[in-house]
């Protein structure tokens, strides 16, 4: 009798067991958010990828985080690749940064074609490219060219009609380039300063610092450079010093990573924007598992998802 009990209560612990999903069960139902930066040499994207890994580190129940980055801006190539590592480790989401807005639509096509949810976030991909391949990404972050509109407007105020300032371009490729271009210009034209080129410094100091320093040598009536983010910014606020022009030409930024702020505290650069870098990967994400929760197709997920951006001055 009592060996019968046993057996029960051994065959109910049993059922018991396989009632409850085992520990790899559970660990194979979180889903795998990858976010895919572009370079990690930008301060940008690494406070991204910190706002991201402590998004993580408080939803640890909820989602398992892979976070990527390539060496610099223009590594496109690179880039690419690592989301076909991404396809090829079955992740169930990708957050992606795009380096180029054409050139990474096809590698997003092969991920949604595989089932996987594609979130864009900073650099918007290209409309007309996204049509061509018939697939929807959301694209998830602010107006680039009314956030480089408000630093314009603010830096027109300092000038005067007839003034002369040039426009350091990130990478021309890229449409949040194309668009904080076309937001300075704006500016510029209602307030009648001459723009006197545009240049490309490829998002990098090094680069910025080269563009900066030829505009200046070309035109020394120089008023102002406008440049695309803070580290093209960096490096024209050196180019400035070494053509002994410091307080004379002023610079706008875009970005406001902590590197620029004892520059905006003394003058050196006069204004940039922030896009809020910790949370653009978080809104990302966020999109990411609602839609996987809900069980959302790509095709249905909202097209925009705009996010806030501030000027930042003295």
């Amino acid at each position: 009798m009592n060996q019968r009990r046993t057996t029960f209560k051994l065959l109910a612990l049993s059922a018991a067991l396989f009632a409850f999903p085992s520990v790899d069960a559970l660990a194979a139902q979180k889903p795998k958010v990858a976010l895919v930066m572009k370079s990690l040499a930008n301060e940008f994207f690494q406070t991204m990828e910190d706002g991201a890994r402590a998004h993580q580190k408080q939803n640890a129940a909820s989602y398992d985080l892979i976070a990527n980055g390539i060496k610099d801006e223009t590594d496109t190539a690179n880039q690419i690749k690592i989301v076909e590592q991404m396809i090829a480790n079955h992740v169930d989401a990708i957050v992606l940064a795009p380096a180029d807005s054409k050139a990474l639509v096809p590698v997003v096509k092969q991920a949604i074609d595989k089932g996987i949810l594609v979130i864009n976030i900073d650099n918007k991909l290209a409309d007309a490219v996204l049509t061509e391949k018939k697939i929807n990404v959301p694209f998830i972050g602010p107006s680039n060219r009314a956030g480089a509109k408000l630093a314009g407007d603010y830096l027109a105020k300092q000038l005067k009609s007839g003034d002369k300032v040039g426009i350091i371009e990130g990478v021309s490729t890229t449409q949040n380039a194309q668009d904080r271009t076309a937001g300075f210009q704006d500016a510029m034209k209602a307030a009648g300063i001459t723009v006197v080129g545009v240049q490309s410094g490829s998002w990098e100091i090094d680069k910025g610092n080269t563009v900066a320093a030829a505009m200046l040598r070309e035109n020394p009536d120089l008023k102002a450079l406008l440049a695309g983010n803070d580290n093209m910014a960096l490096g024209a606020v050196s180019a400035i010093k070494s053509a002994g022009k410091t307080g004379k030409v002023k610079v706008i930024g875009y970005d406001n990573i902590s590197a620029i702020k004892p520059m905006l505290a003394d003058g050196r650069v006069l204004a940039t924007v922030d896009q809020y870098a910790a949370k653009q990967a978080v809104f990302g994400i966020e999109l990411a598992l609602k839609s996987l929760a809900a069980k959302t197709p790509q095709a249905n997920l909202p097209k925009v998802v705009e996010t806030q951006v501030t000027l930042i001055t003295k």
